[in-house]
Order: C-alpha cells, then structure tokens, then sequence
C-alpha cells in the first residue's frame, strides 16, 4: 500500500510510517539499491526483512531521497548525504523513518505479551511505577520504555550500553503521549525527550536528544 502515514512533528522533523503489504518482488522492482546494498538485501535470509529493508527505501523516496543518499558509517549507523539526521526502523509489517535537523532516534515494535518475560532485562528503576495487574497497560508501557531506550541508543550507537543499567525512562503516562529519558554512561549524563504512539498494536517511539 502507499505511505501509511506522516507526522509533521516539525518545520524540520518529520516522520515516516509505511505498511507493508507489498511482495518482495513488487518492492524490489520499485526501488533501486546501490551496490552494498544489493548484496546486503541478497544476503538477507527471511523474506520478511527484506521486504522491510525494501519499504525503508519507499519510505526515503517519500522523503525526497533515494538509497544512493544514505549510507552507514562503520559502526552501522545511517546517515544522509545532506547532513540530516536519519533514524531507521522497522518490525514485523511496518517500517518507519524520522529525518529531522535534530540528533533523533525511532523505534517501532509490537506490542505482545512476549516482552514480559524479557522485561529484567531491559527493566530497572521504571517497575517502580509499572502495574503488573494491569495487563494491557504494562505490556504497552513495557513496549514504550523499550523503544525508547532501543532509539536512544540509535542515537549515541556506543559500545557497552546497556538498557537496564545505563537508560532511565520516567514515570509517564500512555495518555500524554510524551516522556523523558536520561543516559549515564561512563561519566556522560544526556536528557532526551521521548514521544510515542500506537498503531494497530504496534508502538511507535521517537527521541530527541537534549542539547
């Protein structure tokens, strides 16, 4: 299908959503790749990815891109070409991108029942004010402070990271749609605000950081 949706959050930020309910083939024939590229969709062993990495690249020609504009440092993360910044996701059926002028993260993920057992994982101080009897709430409050914390570290990208110990999501509520967030890590303390919603069981997180 076309763009699944746009949100203008800003005169320099906007971002991307794209439903995928494309086939490989149709995708591929719509898109051109450059050479690394190519050889990384070739090397892709599920279907599923490749379609998403495909319809990333739909995403950035909405965008007013192309994938010859992007291109990944060594550390795997994506850049423009003209010096915006770009954050990448996608899960499952749907993709997204942010571009903005400021430094941002996105993550995207279903919301399943499956996160509650990983949540020690990932989980520290934020249990404090999560409700377990509460199903539907905790599993998606479960999946906000996970993509949170999955888009801070797009942003700073740096070794020995850790979700649990490292990122800080605050008390928030699913109805304000907005939180914030604070990274401490060897000795560097970041403020990011978080933004977030949900489509069709799937949750949408985005994050700037704080200058």
């Amino acid at each position: 299908m076309p763009l699944y949706k746009t949100i203008h959050f800003s005169s320099t930020t906007q971002i991307f959503v794209w439903k995928i309910t494309e086939s490989f083939e149709q995708l591929n024939n719509e898109v051109q790749l450059n050479d690394k590229n190519c050889i990384r969709l070739e090397g892709m062993k599920s279907e599923m990815h490749q379609r998403g990495f495909l319809s990333v690249r739909k995403l950035l020609q909405t965008a007013g891109y192309t994938d010859f504009d992007l291109y990944y440092d060594e550390f795997g993360k994506p850049h423009l070409t003209d010096d915006k910044y770009i954050s990448i996701t996608h899960s499952h059926n749907f993709s997204a991108i942010i571009v903005s002028d400021e430094t941002v993260g996105i993550d995207i993920e279903l919301q399943r029942e499956k996160i509650i057992r990983i949540a020690d994982k990932f989980v520290d101080e934020e249990f404090g004010y999560l409700d377990k009897n509460d199903l539907e709430s905790y599993i998606k409050k479960l999946t906000v402070i996970w993509g949170a914390k999955e888009a801070i570290f797009k942003i700073r990208n740096e070794k020995g990271i850790s979700f649990k110990d490292h990122i800080k999501v605050t008390p928030f509520s699913l109805e304000d749609t907005k939180a914030k967030a604070v990274l401490h890590f060897e000795g560097v303390v970041q403020d990011f605000d978080l933004f977030y919603e949900e489509i069709e069981g799937f949750g949408l997180v985005y994050a700037f950081e704080k200058i």
